[in-house]
């Protein structure tokens, strides 16, 4: 069975689901497919899904994975000064590692805004409508939203990362507070506690709030480098963490925090 015969079986589907889309014209170029089958997804409340969809989704998106290409984490070369270390620029969702962290809203349900930028769209994208389903089940269970600071794990489902975790940072609104401080190292601390308690090895971090959540990128790297490093320092099952960056600004800023100097300021 082709890709193609996949995609248009999965946006009938999820056409049918919903009666206002019906009638939507499905596009004849691929990308075009693409695109609608990713909004469609987007869209879709957090509700059980039949096997045979599943199966279809799940051959779709693992053919899609490998025709993007994965990336190992194994093989990301780590920082000279500091050997649990790694910075790496590109799509999280292409990296194959114990966990990766997804910057989550307090509803921890993914961005229902069709083909939206952020990091939470692109991870629930390429996981699959499981993972929807999967944290609107545990959100269930807890009764409230989830509230700053904090980590949850789920499976991975269709990611290379065999679990996501999700954390929801810090909004700033206007000047940076010692609270959104405090609470954005408690993101990077809870990620970190849960992947010890799960006995992970391997993690990657996006850079949590400097999206939507506006909170300064090079304060953030700060915060992010120095939470790591701490939690490092006592002895657990994480030996690789991983700091995810897509833009050129962000990887400049972390190659400074993460050179020579700082390590020999550091005394490593």
């Amino acid at each position: 069975m082709t890709q193609q015969t996949r995609r248009r079986y999965l946006i009938q589907r999820l056409l049918e689901e919903e009666p206002r889309y019906r009638n939507a014209a499905v596009p004849a170029a691929e990308d075009g497919q693409r695109n609608l089958l990713r909004a469609l997804m987007n869209v879709r409340p957090p509700k059980p899904a039949d096997q045979e969809f599943l199966e279809m989704q799940d051959q779709y998106l693992q053919k899609e994975r490998e025709r993007i290409g994965v990336v190992k984490a194994a093989d990301l070369p780590v920082i000279a000064a500091w050997p649990q270390l790694a910075l790496w620029q590109g799509d999280i969702t292409t990296l194959q590692c114990d966990a990766i962290v997804n910057a989550a809203n307090s509803a921890l349900l993914g961005c229902f805004l069709p083909l939206h930028g952020c990091i939470d769209n692109a991870i629930h994208s390429a996981a699959g409508v499981q993972l929807r389903l999967c944290c609107h089940e545990q959100m269930k269970r807890q009764g409230h939203e989830e509230p700053t600071g904090r980590a949850k794990i789920t499976p991975g489902f269709n990611l290379p990362a065999r679990y996501a975790l999700h954390t929801v940072g810090p909004i700033v609104q206007g000047a940076v507070s010692p609270q959104n401080r405090a609470d954005l190292a408690s993101c990077y601390r809870a990620c970190l506690a849960l992947a010890a308690e799960n006995r992970l090895k391997s993690l990657a971090f996006c850079c949590i709030s400097t999206g939507e959540f506006h909170f300064p990128n090079q304060e953030a790297a700060e915060i992010a480098v120095e939470t790591a490093i701490d939690f490092l320092k006592t002895p657990s099952s994480v030996q690789k963490v991983i700091f995810n960056v897509f833009k050129d600004a962000d990887k400049q800023i972390y190659r400074r925090l993460l050179g020579p100097d700082r390590g020999a300021e550091a005394g490593a």
